[in-house]
């Protein structure tokens, strides 16, 4: 059997006509970018899902200080106040309590709580917060954060802020109160421990 050589015109005329595999090489090109795609709006929805859920515990845990519930409970500590944030936000309790930091300061006046900036995501240590939930009538600010590991890698430039590498998120929520009169005590003031 011989088999006759094709010109190399005719060969390239021959592959531009083929039907067969099309819709697979089609897809092949289409597949990537789509994947990518996909995967970035379920990460970025993931990022707001937990945006929504650590501001609303965050809400309800506050709340707790504002009307004196939390201090007249016994509880005092920043690990209570981490519990009772975590116990809030269900779906994430398991790795809450790994990934979660409070911070929660006494004010003056609202004017001086206006001054404070935001928190720098890099160079964030959720070991040096402050934990102060102040007495009846103190101006409060409440503030948690989430550390959220990312999990599609191309998207870790875009979202990552905790520092290149750290494949990490911090998403915080901020709230600011004065304390209702829950008590005879004077405001103590401007208060960081």
């Amino acid at each position: 059997m011989t088999r006759t050589r094709l010109h190399p015109i005719a060969a390239l005329r021959r592959f531009v006509r083929a039907q067969r595999g099309a819709t697979a090489v089609e897809f092949a090109i289409i597949a990537l970018p789509f994947l990518v795609l996909l995967f970035g709006i379920i990460e970025l929805g993931m990022v707001f899902l937990v945006s929504t859920t650590l501001s609303n515990a965050t809400d309800a845990a506050a709340r707790q200080i504002r009307t004196g519930e939390f201090q007249t409970s016994g509880a005092s500590s920043k690990t209570d106040f981490k519990n009772l944030v975590c116990a809030k936000m269900s779906w994430l309790s398991s790795a809450c309590g790994a990934n979660l930091s409070v911070d929660v300061q006494t004010f003056n006046d609202f004017n001086t709580l206006s001054a404070t900036g935001p928190t720098n995501a890099t160079t964030f240590n959720g070991a040096t917060t402050c934990f102060t939930t102040g007495n009846p009538g103190d101006i409060v600010l409440v503030r948690t954060y989430y550390a959220w590991t990312i999990f599609t890698p191309l998207l870790n430039a875009a979202l990552v802020n905790m520092g290149s590498g750290s494949g990490k998120r911090l998403i915080n929520a901020t709230t600011s109160f004065r304390n209702e009169p829950w008590s005879s005590q004077t405001p103590q003031g401007a208060k960081c421990s």
